[in-house]
């Protein structure tokens, strides 16, 4: 299969590395554009909406920018423990303190994702499970010192040491965890050419 978009060009709204990645790895062609946008949801919103919403958020912030030819992806991921909403850290204390909630818990990832053109929308989450062993304080020290992990959703990332070393078992999809769930996506994209 030569291309998913024969006729449509697929715009990533995201500086995630990690998605860029993704959707590199599963050849899918694509080109960059971002547009800054708070992400700021409502507190009434039920925690499994929340992904959801600021993936729609942020490409609805870029709509009036596509082209006819174009479909738009944004997405964002973040972690839910007890009813707690995680997203990035803002700082390394931060950090620090969701890496002792997360440590020895199971916990949920939740990325949404919003694909749309100028005349179509499609808006979904994928949720995965991760089982985080027991992290001591000077293993928290060395991955935040290491791995500077403050543009990911928990303040850790399945690829790094953490997912390598300490997570021992996961229900749902790894790239999912990574920040994209690319069979979804893949799904989603074949909607457009129809």
């Amino acid at each position: 299969m030569k291309n998913i978009l024969s006729s449509h060009k697929l715009i990533l709204a995201s500086k995630s590395p990690r998605r860029k990645e993704l959707l590199e790895r599963s050849n899918i062609p694509f080109t960059i554009r971002t547009l800054e946008v708070e992400e700021i949801y409502p507190e009434s919103l039920p925690k499994a909406e929340v992904a959801e919403y600021l993936a729609i958020l942020k490409a609805e912030a870029a709509r009036s920018n596509l082209a006819d030819d174009e479909i738009l992806l944004g997405a964002d991921s973040i972690v839910i423990l007890n009813d707690t909403v995680f997203g990035k850290p803002k700082d390394t204390e931060d950090a620090r303190h969701i890496l002792r909630q997360l440590s020895g818990q199971v916990h949920q990832v939740i990325t949404g994702v919003c694909l749309l053109s100028k005349t179509k929308k499609v808006s979904f989450s994928a949720v995965s499970k991760v089982w985080m062993e027991e992290l001591s304080d000077a293993e928290i020290e060395y991955y935040i010192e290491t791995f500077q992990p403050f543009d990911k959703a928990g303040a850790y990332a399945i690829q790094e040491w953490i997912g390598l070393c300490k997570i021992s078992k996961i229900e749902g999809t790894y790239s999912n965890i990574m920040g994209l769930p690319t069979e979804m996506v893949y799904r989603a994209l074949r909607q457009f050419e129809d």
